[in-house]
């Protein structure tokens, strides 16, 4: 097995310093099942835990750059603004009363909000979840603390070199894409928006055909079936939602570089790689996995180039490769990691490389 060809074509991003400036198997098999319309995945997970995800498909293809971040302020008001019938106190007092969870993230690809809950608990926990989901109250004097409190994450994050330089790859390698956005968007946009521009935007992607619920609990069949029914039958069909897949693959080599007072270099490389679901998909999910751990062996163990490098790749509406390192010692990096890529197109992977990749990947999720 060898290295996906356009693994050769990377974007190189470079932070200057101011010199330079898995789970085991479960034993039984998931299963799928249509309730009014909403895909229902269901994996029966032998204990007494239920998880339930409700996610909203799109990410950052269902708003415009310049409202950016409106969406995860959206998904975290469904839990932090009360509901129809509890206040945000009361919505979290009768969590903590059951050790229950109910929580809410945005992604590049889709948000979602997520239960977890003892089973037994389920029909104390269960109409909060559909509370939070259907009927969010979006009170303004607790949006306002929540826009704070996402203006302050904007600011920590941009301060942080790995997250800067991550958010600087996105942004060149996919400049006027959609995964140039970033989900938690910039404070000069967040800072304006509204509670009710916010709930009608929540409003707007609060459809079944956006919808997707995966639920991984030991109930019967019928019990999920009932309560993602009740869950559902007042939610709007809405239109169909057609998602678009973007394969980045770059012509040729480029180089981007900001100077920034900082104690290290910090270098990213970004490449493409195939579609879930394509011929290509799960043997370079195996080969990447692989890669790391011998571009781990390369730039830390043998050559002390970085406490932490990183080779990963990411499997979704766009999907990309990333190397990430910081060390003080760039040149010697990029020459390490050029000599690894080529011994790799060269050499392939051994047959016990793979298998025990794929063994991890199989038992997995």
């Amino acid at each position: 097995m060898h290295m996906h060809p356009f693994i050769k074509n990377i974007t190189c991003i470079i932070f200057l310093t101011t010199c330079f400036i898995s789970a085991s198997a479960q034993n039984k098999p998931a299963y799928e099942m249509s309730v009014n319309g909403v895909k229902v995945i269901v994996q029966p997970s032998g204990n007494e835990i239920v998880q339930v995800l409700t996610l909203f498909k799109g990410g950052v293809q269902n708003y415009p750059a310049d409202k950016a971040g409106i969406e995860d302020l959206a998904i975290t008001a469904l839990t932090e603004c009360g509901t129809k019938n509890d206040s945000k106190n009361a919505f979290k007092d009768k969590l903590d009363k059951v050790s229950a969870e109910i929580e809410g993230t945005a992604g590049m690809d889709y948000s979602y909000l997520t239960l977890n809950c003892i089973k037994s608990d389920l029909d104390q926990v269960w109409p909060l979840y559909s509370d939070a989901l259907t009927v969010p109250l979006f009170d303004s004097a607790e949006f306002d603390r929540v826009k704070l409190n996402a203006i302050n994450k904007i600011k920590s994050r941009g301060s942080r070199p790995d997250f800067a330089i991550s958010k600087m790859g996105k942004e060149t390698a996919f400049k006027g894409k959609d995964y140039s956005k970033s989900p938690y968007g910039e404070e000069s946009i967040v800072s304006k928006l509204t509670p009710t521009e916010t709930k009608s935007y929540y409003t707007s992607i609060l459809t079944r055909s956006r919808l997707l619920i995966v639920v991984v609990a030991e109930l019967d069949r019928s019990v999920i079936e009932q309560k993602v029914k009740e869950l559902t039958s007042n939610i709007p069909e809405g239109g169909n939602v057609m998602l678009n897949r973007f394969n980045y693959s770059p012509a040729r080599n480029t180089f981007t570089e900001q100077k920034k007072s900082v104690a290290t270099n910090y270098i990213q490389g970004v490449s493409g790689g195939p579609q879930p679901g394509s011929s290509d998909f799960n043997a370079y999910v195996i080969a990447m996995d692989i890669f790391s751990d011998k571009q781990y062996l390369e730039v830390r163990t043998n050559n002390g180039l970085s406490y932490a490098p990183q080779a990963f790749f990411v499997g979704g509406l766009t999907p990309y490769t990333v190397f990430r390192v910081s060390t003080t010692n760039p040149d010697k990096y990029i020459g390490v990691m050029d000599q690894l890529i080529g011994k790799t197109h060269g050499e392939g992977f051994t047959a016990e490389e793979v298998k025990n990749s794929k063994m991890g990947y199989v038992t997995g999720f």
